[in-house]
């Protein structure tokens, strides 16, 4: 059985300007102690899938099961076993540290839970913040009690939608060295957006990347690297390129990156940067990594596309 089971999920919306489609039949099953990655540019329906999976939201049509549990008609039993930390920071401004997380471990009937919380707390860095007021707190801080609160009920399925956006490095290594810790040690199936790609390339075992509310990638992330580009040539300039070049490369600010699959390849590009007038400093040559894969299945007219079907790499 899944540890999370979307089955042919939509969602709609009227707007003023009509009905805008926010998912279009997702199925993804994600199995237990998965660590999965779900992708995609802002406004793919990364944030709509979550709020449905959490009860926040109705889907349109389709199902979705959290071990089984039906998230519309078993709410209570599903959400027992969720726990998720959202894109915003919203927390009480009336309790400290601590006196949040034994009250969040009340809404879900926990009592005596003075040792999960004091390893939550150390586990996040947070052990002398504990009696600090939530106000007093950067927002690097909130943060991490944002990711205690979620974990304060020992879920089965951690949810972590945008984690680690804007906050500093040190949060980040924290955040990851501890939930792989619950991933590996307790078994815990995590599901996570994130537009840190190295992120979800070094974290997960499994991807899918949605695209305007569709399933455009679902398979392993090595499989997915495979696809890619053998080679990046990445160099430096101060010209404009040829415009042949600029319409396959990747250019911010003054670096310059150029799929290559081979040596000969190498040489023709650079060779065409010459004629052009350009000059490449500080050239590399580097594997293609998944922003790589991704920037091709985002940037892929719509004709090109296929949505997977919900066989295709269900199982990891």
């Amino acid at each position: 059985m899944p540890a999370v089971s979307f089955q042919n999920v939509s969602k709609s919306y009227q707007t003023p300007r009509g009905a805008f489609q926010a998912l279009q039949d997702v199925s993804i099953d994600i199995e237990a102690g998965e660590f999965f990655g779900l992708l995609g540019p802002n406004g793919a329906g990364k944030t709509t899938l979550i709020s449905i999976l959490a009860g926040l939201s109705r889907a349109s049509s389709g199902r979705v099961q959290v071990h089984g549990r039906d998230v519309h008609t078993d709410y209570q039993a599903a959400r027992r076993l969720l726990g998720v930390v959202p894109q915003e920071l919203v927390f009480d401004p009336f309790f400290t540290v601590r006196e949040a997380l034994r009250f969040q471990s009340g809404y879900f009937g926990i009592r005596d839970n003075a040792t999960w919380i004091d390893e939550l707390l150390e586990g996040l860095g947070l052990s002398d913040k504990a009696t600090a007021n939530m106000r007093q707190l950067s927002g690097g801080m909130k943060r991490r009690v944002l990711i205690a609160q979620a974990l304060v009920h020992r879920p089965q399925v951690i949810v972590l939608d945008e984690p680690t956006a804007g906050v500093d490095v040190e949060l980040r290594q924290t955040l990851w060295q501890f939930v792989s810790d619950l991933n590996r040690r307790l078994g815990c199936t995590v599901l996570l957006t994130t537009h840190y790609l190295e992120e979800a390339e070094a974290l997960c075992g499994r991807i899918a990347m949605l695209k305007r509310g569709r399933v455009v990638a679902l398979e392993r992330t090595s499989d997915l690297l495979a696809k890619a580009s053998s080679n990046v040539l990445r160099f430096k300039t101060d010209h404009p390129l040829p415009p042949d070049l600029q319409a396959m490369a990747r250019v911010t600010g003054r670096v310059v990156q150029l799929p290559a699959h081979d040596a000969l390849e190498v040489e023709r590009l650079l060779a065409r940067v010459r004629e052009s007038g350009s000059a490449a400093q500080d050239v590399e040559i580097r594997k293609a990594d998944l922003e790589d894969v991704f920037l091709d299945l985002m940037e892929a007219p719509g004709d090109q596309e296929q949505a997977v079907s919900q066989a295709e790499g269900a199982s990891p």
